[in-house]
C-alpha cells in the first residue's frame, strides 16, 4: 500500500513538472510571436514612412524642376526682347531710326502688293469657258457682262477685246496688247520702292558704321592713347547699325522675290489667256461671218 501511494506521488509530481515546462514553453512562444508581430509592425511603419518621404521628395523635386523651367523660359523671352531693345538703343537713335523707318515702309508696301496680287489672280480656264458659253448663247454683250462681273487683269483684257470686236480683229489684238501693258504696270506698282528700301537699309547701316569708326578715332585722338575702352564704344555702334541694316535688307529681299514670282505667274497666265481668247474670237467670227 505504501508503495502504491509512493508511485502515485511520483507520477503526480512528474505530471506537474511537465505541465510547468509546457506552460513555460507556451509563454515563451507567445512572447516570440508578440515580438515578431511588433517587429513586423514597426518595419511596415518604417517602410510606409520611407515611401511617403520618397513620394514627397519626388513631388517636391518635380515642382522645383517645373518652376525652374518656367523661370528659365520667362527669363529667355524677356532677355531676347530686352536685349533687342537695348541693342537698338545702343546702335544710336539717329541712324537706327532711319533703318527702322525703311523696314516699316518696306513691309507696308510688301503687304499692300501681296494683297493686291492675291486678288488679281483669276481662274483663266473657268473664265474662258464662261466667256465662250456667253458668246455662243448671248453674243458679245453677254460675254462682256461676264468679264465685267469678274475681277482681275485677265477679265479686264477680255472686256477690252470684246469692246473693240466690232472694229475688227486687228483692233482687238491692239487693244489686248495695250491693256495688257497697262495691267502689267499696275501689277508692278510700288515694287521699285521695295527694291529702294532693300538697297537703302544696308547703306544706312554702313553709314552708321563709318560714323562710329570716326567717333572711335576722334576719342583716341582726344585721349592721346589707344585705350580699348575708347575704341570699343565706337566699334560697337558701327557693328550694330550694320547688323540691323542687313537684317532689314534680308527681310525685304525675301518678300520682294515672292512678289516678283507672283507677278511673273500672273503675267504668264495673262499671255496664255490672251492667246486662247483671240482663238476663241476667231472661231466665233467665222461662225457669224
Amino acid at each position: 500500500m505504501k508503495k502504491a501511494l509512493s508511485l502515485l506521488a511520483i507520477v503526480a509530481l512528474s505530471l506537474g513538472t511537465v505541465n510547468a515546462y509546457a506552460q513555460e514553453d507556451m509563454a515563451a512562444t507567445e512572447e516570440v510571436a508578440v515580438d515578431s508581430a511588433a517587429t513586423e509592425t514597426m518595419d511596415s511603419a518604417d517602410a510606409a514612412v520611407d515611401s511617403a518621404a520618397a513620394t514627397t521628395d519626388s513631388a517636391a523635386t518635380e515642382e522645383v524642376t517645373e518652376e525652374a523651367s518656367e523661370e528659365v523660359e520667362a527669363v529667355t523671352e524677356k532677355a531676347f526682347t530686352q536685349i533687342l531693345k537695348e541693342k537698338f538703343i545702343e546702335g544710336g537713335a539717329f541712324f537706327m531710326s532711319f533703318v527702322l523707318l525703311a523696314l516699316v515702309l518696306g513691309l507696308a508696301l510688301v503687304i499692300e502688293r501681296i494683297i493686291y496680287l492675291t486678288f488679281a489672280q483669276t481662274n483663266t480656264e473657268k473664265l474662258l469657258e464662261e466667256v465662250e458659253g456667253a458668246l455662243n448663247n448671248g453674243g458679245v454683250e453677254a460675254a462682256k457682262e461676264v468679264c465685267r462681273n469678274t475681277r482681275g487683269p485677265v477679265a479686264t483684257i477680255f472686256f477690252e477685246g470684246l469692246d473693240h470686236y466690232n472694229e475688227g480683229m486687228d483692233m482687238v489684238d491692239k487693244s489686248i496688247m495695250s491693256v495688257g501693258s497697262v495691267e502689267n504696270g499696275k501689277l508692278e506698282k510700288g515694287v521699285s520702292w521695295i527694291s529702294l528700301f532693300i538697297a537703302l537699309a544696308p547703306m544706312l547701316g554702313f553709314m552708321g558704321t563709318v560714323i562710329g569708326m570716326i567717333g572711335a578715332f576722334d576719342a583716341i585722338e582726344a585721349a592721346g592713347d589707344i585705350n580699348p575702352s575708347l575704341v570699343a564704344g565706337g566699334i560697337k555702334v558701327a557693328l550694330l547699325t550694320t547688323v540691323f541694316g542687313l537684317i532689314t535688307a534680308i527681310i525685304l529681299q525675301i518678300f520682294y522675290n515672292l512678289i516678283v514670282a507672283m507677278i511673273d505667274g500672273i503675267v504668264i497666265k495673262m499671255e496664255d489667256a490672251s492667246i486662247s481668247f483671240m482663238d476663241l474670237l476667231v472661231e466665233y467670227n467665222k461662225k457669224n461671218a
